[in-house]
């Protein structure tokens, strides 16, 4: 596992983008092309943004995957995750070799088990929730499934995150349900990055690394187990765990 302390979002953003960004290009130039996945949410548009702005990724040769989506969310509702990346990374980079999106129903989970699990993807992105969750499998996580994606249900905490976000008027507005890309899943991609600034974070940042074992009841103390991990961090996602690490 390494931890990158950043001073502020926008140059987490775009420090991630680069480390993102060298690896696509690495894979591309390996072995012709490369598969991705994709976090959502205010914590990574500072990320996108500059990653949708570098040059000489050649994202036609790019697959993209994402984590999650609401169940009975239609594309047109702002909190869409599938809107938030056609809009943020889709049409910014132009066509991609493939796009996989969670349509937050369960009869494309197993057209996306299909899909995800034709060859390994190269690299994730993957966001830390205010209550540690990794994807929507919020705590206690199931890490036992070997699925690709499940039917999961959102805690309050996680849906106060949403409504915080600006994405929801209500809690009661936030939906009980999501499809979700799973523990087991995520930890199969090749290289896991995960990028987490804001203040709001750094409670879940300072359980996820300072817990001495495992649990599913901070589901990203599972990232750390991962053999290729990067954490990145801002001043303020970091200012509980200052001086615990380098």
């Amino acid at each position: 596992m390494e931890v990158r302390i950043l001073k502020d979002s926008v140059t987490l953003g775009k420090e991630a983008a680069v480390y993102v960004a060298d690896h696509l290009k690495k894979c591309i130039k390996d072995k012709g092309s490369a598969r991705i996945v994709l976090s959502t949410g205010a914590s990574q548009f500072d990320t996108l943004k500059a990653l949708v702005e570098i040059d000489g990724i050649e994202w036609d040769k790019v697959e993209m995957f994402h984590l999650d989506e609401y169940v009975d969310l239609p594309v047109t509702h702002m909190a869409s995750f599938r809107k938030y990346l056609q809009e943020r990374f889709v049409d910014k980079v132009g066509p991609l070799k493939a796009v996989h999106f969670v349509d937050g129903t369960k009869e494309c989970i197993e057209k996306l088990t299909s899909e995800i699990r034709k060859a390994p993807i190269d690299i994730g992105l993957i966001g830390i929730g205010e209550n540690g969750h990794i994807a929507f499998n919020d705590p206690p996580a199931d890490f036992d499934t070997k699925e690709a994606y499940i039917i999961v249900n959102l805690n309050d905490t996680c849906k106060k995150q949403q409504m915080g976000e600006g994405w929801f008027a209500t809690i009661d507005d936030v939906p009980k349900q999501a499809v979700s890309m799973t523990a087991y899943q995520i930890m199969q991609c090749k290289k896991i990055v995960s990028c987490v600034p804001h203040k709001v974070k750094a409670d879940a940042i300072k359980k996820t690394l300072m817990a001495d074992e495992v649990s599913n009841l901070v589901p990203a103390t599972l990232l750390k187990t991962h053999e290729d991990f990067i954490l990145f961090v801002d001043a303020n996602s970091a200012s509980e765990i200052s001086g615990v690490i380098m």
